[in-house]
């Protein structure tokens, strides 16, 4: 399958979940394909054919984005160069969830989370350590009982009742012993924090040299600017905490070109998923002063502005304000 056609699948099929779900960001950078919500739920997806295309700066930039817009970044693809991913299956690349067309299905439409994850040495589950030890105790078995049931050590069996993970292949036993399961939902949408190793989310890049002036004057109108490497937007701003009038905005900037048209209406649907305000700052001045709902403002009028609440105004006055889902 072609990865346009992939892509195609995977959007259709949050569509009829009832995902709103964004253009596909056809352009370069890019560090996702689609960004899709339903009620409260934001996702970011990338999707590949082959995972190993998923690089550790593009994994860094979703985690970065997932932050700034309270959303899930995640992957989405077929195999490994080496093997198929496995139905049922929540992998990790760079920090980020990862699974198959399949398990998408299963999670977004039929709601049924996966399972089991992938970790070094192996497929895992969590397991519910507190029914554990009530099963156990209603039997009448010790820890060590248990133990020698599974074949480990009592210490083992302590751990798993204290909230440890199991292989799959434990989990297995468990359920084959006491006849229910133990294992609980990977919870993809919160990120899988309770089974990935945690890490703090990476620190901004700089802004290109061309876009430092943007930034300051946007910093001095009262947001917090956070530079992205490949997005389909230059920046992601944030109203610092004196004011809070003002939605979180997307940022491009370059000359007004074709192709400046086509990030800015990009932009617009991206703003319309996430709910965010859109604004293309241009170097050279346009008749319109918007493309489907981004605001265009030359720097030249920034120039010309010295009141940060009249920078803001203008913003405001162009752009479209996303409708609450």
């Amino acid at each position: 399958m072609s990865r346009s056609a992939l892509v195609g699948n995977v959007t259709a099929m949050l569509e009829d979940a009832g995902f709103l779900v964004s253009e596909r960001c056809a352009i370069r950078p890019k560090s996702f394909d689609v960004a899709a919500r339903r009620g409260e739920d934001l996702v970011l997806l990338k999707i590949l054919g082959n995972i190993d295309a998923f690089d550790g700066t593009t994994g860094e930039e979703m985690r970065r984005l997932g932050t700034y817009l309270d959303a899930t970044p995640m992957v989405v693809g077929l195999r490994t160069r080496d093997e198929d991913l496995k139905p049922g299956v929540v992998y990790f690349r760079h920090g980020v969830p990862v699974f198959n067309p399949d398990t998408a299905m299963e999670l977004f439409v039929e709601g049924v989370p996966p399972l089991i994850y992938a970790a070094p040495g192996g497929l895992y589950v969590n397991i519910d350590g507190d029914l554990l030890a009530d099963e156990r105790r209603e039997r009448g078995w010790s820890l060590g009982q248990l133990a020698t049931e599974l074949g480990v050590s009592r210490r083992t069996v302590s751990k798993y009742e204290d909230g440890m993970n199991a292989s799959i292949e434990v989990a297995i036993q468990l359920e084959e012993m006491f006849d229910q399961p133990f294992s609980s939902p990977v919870e993809v949408m919160d990120g899988a924090e309770e089974v990935r190793d945690a890490e703090p989310t990476p620190d901004d890049p700089d802004p290109e040299s061309d876009d430092e002036h943007v930034v300051h004057v946007l910093t001095r109108a009262g947001f917090t600017v956070h530079p992205t490497a490949r997005a389909p937007f230059k920046a992601v701003s944030e109203d610092d905490e004196r004011r809070r009038d003002f939605m979180p905005m997307l940022t491009g900037h370059s000359a007004f070109t074709r192709s400046a048209e086509k990030r800015a209406r990009i932009m617009s649907s991206l703003g319309e998923v996430t709910q965010t305000r859109s604004v293309y700052f241009t170097e050279n001045q346009s008749k319109r002063e918007s493309v489907e709902g981004t605001a265009l403002v030359s720097c030249e009028e920034l120039a010309d502005i010295d009141d940060p609440d009249d920078i803001r105004d203008l913003i405001r006055d162009r752009s479209q304000e996303p409708t609450e889902a």
